[in-house]
């Protein structure tokens, strides 16, 4: 079989994925010593992250053969099984990361809103793509939008309100991109202003020892609150962070900071032995301290050449379906890269969102391998879409068969007949 039977659709979504394993494999193996003396094996987090990433590929191929019309039925099953896992991780999952996780055989462990996230960016696509008219989307498309929204996001945000936020930012954008009608953004606008007053004042209002934080929905409102008091109480001068308090962040900024610009090479990391969390959260401060300002820079621009190529990939789709899916998974996945490294460089309280495909992880890992499979089954239908509208791309074909008829006639021209005399 050929590589370009089995690698179809866009290449250059082919060759981001395949950058950014190759980064995830080099700075979790390096960035993963504290695993390392865990698991008293040098080659653990090696190990585990090439094995996570070579199941997602084996997604990603499975994903991308699929045509974009059948990720439809997605939702209607995947939306009501999300919503019972949340449920079920409110009172069975243990709380690891800022987020629930359902136990599974074997020792492995499954965080439900990752697969949350997904079936409501899928939900939101399918409904934008049913709703359109020839101005804009029925006004009645905001309501079935913000009701599967509003309770996918209920059920995740007392463990993990950072999630819950990225799904609501992208959903926003979502709607914005599909057209909602103006008057009902600038309504939802305003209500979100108001909510997010509200949300900060309950948060850093109350005294921490407030009857309101012992709650089951709000005990992690005190966490929320140093987050925020940290961050705002940042010093410039990252040796002036209390190493004590603010472990995580003072050595993230202390890794950049003694990157020199030029980094100090995979593998000579510093900071990483300090960092509970080097491989997931921060991660990105690792690559910056190992590989430099330019690493760091370059890492970046995978992210945002993903997003504008999704964007030129959604433009081709002649329907609303597939380009609304492509886009919004391409916001999911840029919008959580972006705050993760505002965490990492200290322009953003610490959330807990991991660098998608870098950061080592399990869950996370496969689902964005199956979403940059369905954004690559997306662009497979654009290049269709396009040689079937394109004359062009139409007249190849025959073209060519012209060109090939020519070259044939001209090349019999050119033999001589043979002569045969009669004795």
């Amino acid at each position: 079989m050929k590589l370009s039977n089995l690698f179809k659709g866009d290449p250059v979504i082919w060759v981001i994925y395949f950058f950014l394993c190759a980064i995830s494999l080099i700075e979790v193996f390096s960035a993963g010593s504290m695993l390392s003396f865990k698991g008293d094996s040098f080659w653990i987090p090696l190990e585990r992250q090439a094995a996570f990433l070579g199941m997602g590929t084996l997604l990603v191929i499975v994903f991308h053969n699929i045509p974009p019309r059948y990720f439809k039925v997605i939702p209607i099953f995947l939306l009501p099984i999300s919503i019972i896992l949340l449920i079920l991780a409110m009172f069975l999952g243990s709380v690891n990361d800022g987020g629930r996780w359902l136990p599974l055989p074997f020792g492995l462990s499954f965080q439900p809103s990752e697969l949350a996230k997904g079936a409501v960016v899928v939900g939101v696509a399918l409904i934008l793509a049913q709703l359109q008219r020839k101005d804009s989307a029925e006004r009645h498309a905001m309501k079935y939008i913000l009701t599967i929204t509003a309770i996918t996001g209920l059920l995740i945000v007392p463990e993990n309100f950072s999630t819950a936020a990225l799904l609501f930012l992208v959903v926003y954008l979502m709607m914005f991109i599909g057209r909602i009608p103006w008057r009902q953004m600038a309504k939802l606008t305003g209500i979100l202003i108001l909510l997010g007053a509200a949300g900060a004042a309950f948060i850093l209002l109350p005294s921490e020892d407030s009857p309101l934080y012992k709650t089951s929905l709000t005990h992690r409102a005190i966490t929320w609150r140093h987050r925020l008091q940290n961050h705002a109480a940042r010093p410039e001068n990252p040796k002036d962070y209390d190493y004590i308090n603010h472990r995580q962040e003072a050595h993230a900024n202390l890794a950049i900071v003694t990157s020199n610009y030029v980094g100090k090479m995979p593998g000579n990391s510093v900071q990483r032995d300090f960092l509970s969390l080097a491989y997931a959260d921060f991660i990105y401060s690792i690559i910056i301290e190992e590989m430099g300002l330019w690493g760091g820079v370059f890492v970046l621009f995978l992210y945002i050449v993903l997003f504008f190529r999704t964007g030129r990939i959604a433009s081709r789709c002649e329907r609303n379906f597939p380009a609304f899916l492509a886009m919004g998974l391409a916001l999911l996945l840029v919008i959580q890269a972006i705050v993760n490294m505002f965490v990492a460089t200290g322009l953003f309280p610490v959330t807990g969102q991991p660098l998608p495909l870098i950061s080592r992880g399990g869950t996370s890992t496969l689902v964005t391998c199956v979403y940059i499979g369905m954004i690559l089954s997306v662009s497979r239908y654009a290049r269709r879409t396009k040689e079937r509208n394109d004359p062009f791309e139409k007249r190849k074909p025959k073209a060519q068969a012209v060109a090939n008829n020519a070259t044939a006639v001209k090349e019999e021209g050119r033999k001589e007949e043979p002569i045969t005399i009669d004795l």
